[in-house]
């Protein structure tokens, strides 16, 4: 099998299961608050203007089957891509996991003599812990894209694939920045255009005397080797038009054939993601061009545990993602714990399915566990990502991987034993009654029984079960 995510590098892993950091983020009201104002407004905003396509679902089956077909044929896709960005002048290198990526990015940045970088958003570079990579050998990574500079200033850590500062509210971004930004004026408020522009002057000067720049991508093209990055503020294309030298971190996935294929995915990505009918910029590159733009181009594709994603038939569909944070905008546990419960860059139901893939199920064991099953992201996915087949699959996975029974395993036994049995089934059903005696929700179950109830309620039993109802009659 293909090698997973190293351990030790890059932010693919928690330091704690989901239930216990869930719980946690459970008990911060402000938290909750924030998180429920925002998804609701996105939520809000991209039901209403893909309701004004009459294709939206031809458009997602057609997205779906272009990613089906990448994966298919991946290796000679990547072939070609790595073929048109040589002939246009850039250079691909091939990082099979973090620290090589890290290795080859810091070389990069190191040979043109610079101690800074700015960069673009970018979720690649987050998995693999580049800016501390970066930091290690004494270069600085300035984050560009309003929300991670706020996370950045903040010594925070994303929330969200599309929205990482989205835990934060507007008086919290302004103390932040007081306190972290400098040359701030004492006098700024908390309005969002104050903020912006607070962001715009600090953000500057950086922009006009860095040399490097270091970028991720939502798309490549194969047949031409154009690179593509959709953002809405424009730092992006700041940071992909001044700079000397461009650096690009890829996933090996996010290939697609032809121009065309761009296409679909150009309309699908702004409207589940931000709610906007086009995205404010989609900047596009290819190779090098003299005298316009970085005079230096270097591709960096990274694979980082998703060869042996690919080789599981059941989930590289996870790797159909555009990363548009669909799912976790309608996902009630995301509503409800944000994005650091999952302890991975990749939050939301993608990541209870994507994380664990990536490191080996028994890394993220808690991840697959963290839905409702409900749904709703599966509907809400621009590419139709069957996200609880794959829920179901890795539980399974994490399931068949142990090596004794489990409390769970145990108990499913015996329920299957009972209900193979009528005689022993009527009795479970009569001595069901007794949990009244558990209180509310069974909250006075005794261990270890009350480890169910940690996380669900316990059905309250009907006064009369169905067998005793049809006997009488």
């Amino acid at each position: 099998m293909p090698a997973t995510a190293p351990r030790g590098v890059g932010h693919l892993r928690g330091d704690e299961p989901f239930p216990a950091a869930a719980r946690r983020a459970l008990a911060d009201a402000q938290l909750r608050r924030n998180l429920g104002h925002a998804t609701t407004t996105i939520r809000a905003k991209s039901g209403a203007v893909i309701g004004e396509l009459p294709d939206w679902e031809q458009l997602r089956a057609a997205g779906s089957a272009i990613k089906a077909d990448v994966l298919a044929r991946l290796p000679e896709l990547l072939e070609q891509l790595e073929a048109a960005v040589t002939a246009a002048g850039g250079t691909v290198h091939w990082a099979a996991d973090a620290v090589a990526a890290n290795r080859i990015v810091t070389d990069l940045v190191a040979a043109t003599g610079s101690d800074r970088v700015i960069k673009v958003k970018s979720m690649a570079t987050q998995e693999i812990g580049l800016n501390e990579a970066l930091a290690a050998a004494g270069i600085t990574a300035v984050e560009t894209d309003l929300a991670e500079l706020i996370v950045q200033l903040g010594e925070d850590r994303p929330s969200h694939i599309l929205v990482p500062a989205i835990h934060r509210n507007r008086a919290e971004i302004r103390e932040i920045f007081l306190r972290a930004m400098p040359g701030v004026d004492p006098a700024l408020t908390d309005e969002p255009a104050a903020l912006a522009a607070a962001a715009r002057r600090y953000l500057r000067q950086t922009f006009l005397t860095t040399p490097v720049a270091v970028s991720g991508a939502n798309f490549a093209v194969a047949e031409t080797g154009t690179l593509a990055v959709v953002e809405s503020e424009g730092n992006g294309r700041m940071c992909l038009t001044l700079p000397e030298t461009l650096i690009t971190v890829m996933g090996i996935e996010k290939v697609v054939p032809t121009w065309r294929d761009l296409e679909v995915f150009l309309q699908l990505l702004p409207r589940a993601s931000t709610g906007e009918r086009m995205n404010p910029y989609t900047s596009m590159w290819t190779g090098v061009t003299p005298g316009d733009g970085p005079q230096a181009f270097h591709l960096v594709l990274l694979d980082n545990g998703r060869s042996a994603v690919l080789a599981d038939e059941v989930g590289r569909q996870a790797l159909h993602c555009i990363r548009c944070s669909a799912c976790l905008n309608v996902c009630p546990v995301y509503q409800r714990t944000g994005g650091h419960a999952y302890g991975s860059v990749y939050p939301g139901p993608i990541g209870a399915v994507l994380s664990p893939q990536l490191t080996g199920v028994e890394d993220n064991a808690s991840l697959p566990y963290a839905s409702s099953l409900c749904g709703a992201c599966y509907d809400a996915c621009p590419v139709k990502i069957n996200i609880p087949e794959l829920l179901v699959h890795l539980r399974a996975e994490h399931v068949a991987a142990q090596r004794r029974p489990t409390a769970e395993s145990v108990a499913m036994a015996a329920a299957a034993y009972a209900m193979d049995h009528p005689a022993l089934y009527a009795a479970a059903q009569r001595a069901a009654r007794l949990t009244r005696l558990a209180g509310r929700r069974g909250r006075g179950l005794p261990p270890p029984l009350s480890g169910w109830t940690i996380g669900r309620d316990l059905p309250e039993p009907p006064a009369r079960s169905f067998r005793d109802w049809w006997a009488r009659r």
